[in-house]
């Protein structure tokens, strides 16, 4: 796709120019349940290497790295997340050296528009800036990227003269699982006003969007200035406005973290994007704010089920896409993930196999979208598939349950350099705990002592203790708890150096 130029919305002052900031705004809040079982709700899409070596999230604040237009400066990203994911975002982020100016952390989820609010308000916070807003969700598939950043120069003209620039992307079938935004452009390559939004059609529908040359899917990507979102919101929902307002407002800093209350945030309804705002716009002229699609052709995917997944990814020659130790003879079409263990397929079609250490799913390619069914079955029942994986990743590393049984649980632990699990206490369980490689820093009850390869220590029931990794190397130890209850609610944390006080894990 090539360079896109566009003019500016009628009305805007010819006097504007292509100065200012550009903030990324990723919106991380999702659960992806149709990805299950690889996504699960400690541990959603986003934050998973599917399409490449980097997760959705890494990704997506990848996706504008050396971007440039002239007299637009790139600012730092703004997440909108919660408080289960905000240590992993803030270390995939860092990672890759993508640090977020804030991570904005809702305490309940409330939809697209509430979370746009809060990262307006943040944006706006500097007076001498009124930074256009790049929102994009962070579990999306982009794979041609210069394409993506060639749009993103041909709506900042409108975006900067006080437009809400969404990007369509050009459908290439009639797609039935995507609304629609129809442009008033006579030419689908031409960026324009938006005519209107419509509905998921249903197949002969669809078939006639297409045909018509005039429609383009919404891909939920938007550009304005953080100003003429918070008019926009005002107007068309000024209940979202004043509780959000209410809420950041009341917000408490601890680092790049911004801690949202609940009490406060919950009071705003619950409202996405397009029906808040978006789809009033072409109708509604009172508020003088102009609602523009820039066409994007760009190999792009929501990734909304395992068939999407399948249908971006590099395939061999049977159309297979596998990953991890996968094993295939007679076989086509087919999508094969395996996490923990080797994966053989022998004269299959058309089928999604994805493998994890505590779940294997085997799906008919066509009927993907129900994989969600499956998932509210695990809820109903109560079982912990449904909401984390075997391996739990937390600020200071994570831990893998490698095996479990009455009155007993085994668990791999690893500590990153100079990280610190909190002090704590359990009332129903002791641990053992087994030093297999670097160095363990352990306090027990009045007693602080180093411990070292092969060597281990002994956690009675009800004890205070704590266990820290001081030295430069991951820190990896072996514990066996035994006792009448071994759930991560058994806890109760004196201190911690994350500031958790509400999460049931160690």
């Amino acid at each position: 796709m090539g360079e896109i130029l566009i003019e500016a919305p009628a009305g805007a002052s010819a006097a504007a120019t292509q100065t200012g900031l550009l903030v990324p705004v990723i919106l991380s809040g999702g659960s992806g349940t149709r990805l299950w079982p690889m996504s699960r709700a400690q541990y959603p899409k986003q934050l998973l290497p599917l399409h490449d070596e980097n997760t959705l999230l890494q990704c997506t604040a990848l996706r504008t790295e050396g971007f440039k237009c002239d007299g637009v400066r790139l600012g730092k990203p703004i997440v909108v997340s919660n408080e289960e994911y905000r240590f992993v975002i803030a270390e995939q982020l860092r990672l890759i050296g993508s640090a977020a100016e804030s991570i904005l952390l809702e305490p309940i989820g409330r939809n697209t528009a509430p979370a746009i609010t809060l990262a307006a308000l943040e944006a706006g916070l500097d007076p001498s800036e009124d930074p256009l807003m790049l929102v994009m969700p962070s579990d999306h598939v982009i794979a041609d990227i210069s394409a993506f950043q060639n749009a993103l120069r041909a709506a900042i003209p409108a975006a900067q003269n006080g437009a809400i620039v969404t990007f369509g992307i050009i459908p290439d079938h009639p797609e039935t699982g995507y609304g629609y935004i129809e442009i008033k452009a006579d030419n689908l390559g031409t960026p324009g006003p938006i005519a209107t939004f419509v509905e998921k059609p249903d197949a002969e529908t669809a078939q006639r969007y297409v045909d018509s040359g005039r429609f383009v899917w919404n891909s939920g990507l938007f550009m304005t200035r953080a100003s003429v979102w918070l008019k926009a919101i005002a107007a068309f929902r000024p209940d979202i406005a004043e509780a959000v307002q209410l809420a950041y407002a009341a917000g408490k800093r601890d680092g790049s973290f911004l801690h949202i209350p609940k009490d406060k945030f919950s009071a705003s309804p619950s409202d996405s994007i397009d029906y808040a705002v978006m789809e009033k716009l072409p109708t509604d002229t009172s508020t003088g704010i102009p609602a523009w699609v820039v066409p994007l052709d760009c190999g792009w995917s929501d990734v909304g089920a395992w068939s999407a997944l399948w249908e971006v990814a590099e395939k061999d020659e049977g159309g297979n896409v596998t990953r991890g130790d996968v094993l295939t003879t007679d076989t086509t079409d087919t999508l094969v993930l395996a996490q923990s263990r080797m994966v053989a397929c022998v004269g299959v079609d058309n089928l999604v196999i994805v493998e994890t250490p505590d779940a294997v799913m085997v799906a008919n390619k066509n009927e993907t979208q129900k994989v969600k069914d499956i998932v509210g079955q695990l809820q109903k029942s109560g079982r912990s598939e449904a909401v984390a994986h075997r391996k739990v990743y937390r600020p200071w590393g994570w831990y893998d349950s490698i095996d479990n049984g009455p009155r007993f649980q085994v668990k791999r632990i690893v500590v990153n350099p100079g990280a610190t699990l909190s002090l704590q206490l359990h009332h129903h369980r002791a641990e053992h705990w087994i030093v297999v490689s670097g160095t363990a820093r352990v306090t027990r009850g009045e007693d602080s002592f180093l411990l070292s390869e092969n060597q281990s220590t002994y956690i009675s029931i009800g004890q205070v203790h704590r266990l820290a990794n001081p030295g430069k190397v991951p820190l990896e130890i072996i514990e066996v708890q035994s006792g009448s209850y071994l759930g991560e609610d058994d806890i109760v944390r004196l201190e911690d150096t994350y500031g958790r006080s509400d999460l049931p894990s160690c």
